[in-house]
């Protein structure tokens, strides 16, 4: 067993689109998104891997990527002199094919020298837009043990539900013998024919075997993505394992929380649903977690105010006012103000909106800096006839970022 110290640089792919959010994608990337009120979604890779004790990282970005490198600039400064420790967002450098990152596997191929100039013995590549905790040392030390070339972090799934997937097909000691992208007829995980590996799309390369792997991949044409062109061509010619994340153990995990509790929070319904899931004394997925935190800026608001208000299976942000409010099953932000006579169910509610008088809102994602005028009904007619409001499936009511000076709404809505 190999319990040399390892030298890990972490390469985080945080530039999609997230088209499937719109419009909360519309100015910002997906791992930007605000998420549980405080935090950004990709807050929670950076806390793992910090929680994790692997602290040197680069931010891949792309799209829409300001919103994202201001909040990184904020909250995640670390390292100083220190040259081993470090949080840098990387732009496309135009290098290689001289364009955008055509894919994960060119996003980091572009980006090769970095790799070269740190000189790990491990790189780990991952998502930055899930929710989820990893202790990522658990997943590196399979992989020394194993004496793998590459490690894919893998997440049982329902075998009916595995169509959606990029499928893992394993052998009883975990080597991976195939790899397919949402295959027809899913191949079994391990000693189970009810469920199937899906790929996580977080993997663990040895430095030389990723290297050797993109400049092949460079020199040929395809989507130059890691699950659909690199992880099949490696499967068949290196020692390729598949780490099952319902083996990783996180401390200070409460017995009601969802083992091994993972979302892509790629669409506006998941995205909501996420939210749900951290609400309630026993939530499956517990914020509360000091063995194990998620961080992220650190606000100079004071904590909620609530007067008059009932509140039930809810989560407000600092520096929010409510006032003869009744809210259930939502997730508030920071410095929302909601007035008097407001009914919110189901609910987010991002940042800086205000929600007026009277107000009656059920399964409504507001994005930051709204302001809902007096009397106004959402998700309870069956029809609503409200300007810029996107109806998408569960029910749930989008409502656009809206504008800000300064940290506050300055526009209203008109009425419907």
């Amino acid at each position: 067993m190999d319990r040399k110290p390892q030298r890990v640089l972490a390469m985080i792919m945080a530039g999609g689109k997230g088209e499937r959010l719109m419009p909360l994608t519309e100015q910002r990337s997906k791992p930007a998104v605000p998420f549980a009120g405080a935090y950004r979604i990709v807050d929670f890779v950076l806390s793992n891997f910090l929680n994790s004790g692997v602290f040197a990282m680069y931010v891949l970005v792309q799209y829409r990527s300001q919103s994202l490198i201001e909040h990184l600039r904020r909250a995640w400064r670390t390292g100083g002199p220190n040259r081993q420790t470090f949080i840098t967002v990387v732009p496309p450098q135009m290098k290689g094919r001289g364009k955008w990152y055509e894919g994960t596997g060119d996003a980091v191929y572009q980006n090769l020298n970095l790799i070269h100039d740190f000189a790990p013995n491990l790189v780990a590549v991952f998502g930055a837009d899930h929710i989820y905790r990893m202790d990522i040392q658990q997943m590196i030390q399979f992989h020394l043990d194993r004496q793998a070339d590459v490690t894919v972090a893998a997440l049982p799934v329902p075998i009916l539900a595995a169509k959606g997937f990029g499928i893992i097909e394993a052998d009883a000691d975990q080597v991976i013998v195939g790899f397919e992208e949402k295959p027809k007829a899913p191949k079994p995980m391990p000693g189970n024919p009810q469920m199937a590996y899906s790929s996580m799309g977080n993997y663990i390369f040895n430095v030389d075997v990723l290297m050797k792997a993109l400049e092949q991949d460079a020199g040929q044409s395809g989507s130059h993505d890691f699950g659909r062109d690199i992880l099949p061509l490696l499967t068949k010619s290196h020692r390729a394992f598949a780490y099952n994340f319902l083996d990783n153990v996180v401390p200070g995990m409460h017995p009601y929380e969802e083992w091994g509790y993972w979302r892509d929070v790629g669409s506006l319904e998941a995205y909501w649903q996420a939210n749900m899931d951290i609400l309630g004394e026993t939530p499956v997925f517990d914020l509360r977690n000091v063995s194990w935190p998620i961080l992220t800026d650190a606000f100079g608001e004071p904590i909620a105010s609530l007067v008059r208000s009932q509140l039930d299976h809810a989560m407000v942000g600092q520096g929010s006012l409510v006032v003869d409010a009744t809210i259930h099953r939502s997730v508030i932000g920071r410095n929302v103000r909601i007035e008097q006579g407001a009914h919110i169910e189901e609910s987010v509610i991002l940042d800086g909106t205000i929600v007026g008088a009277h107000c009656r809102l059920r399964r409504v994602i507001a994005d930051r800096f709204n302001v809902i005028p007096p009397g106004t009904d959402l998700g309870f007619e069956q029809k609503s006839h409200y300007p810029r409001a996107l109806v998408g499936k569960k029910g749930i009511t989008v409502l656009p970022r809206g504008r800000s000076y300064g940290g506050r709404a300055v526009h209203s809505l008109p009425n419907a």
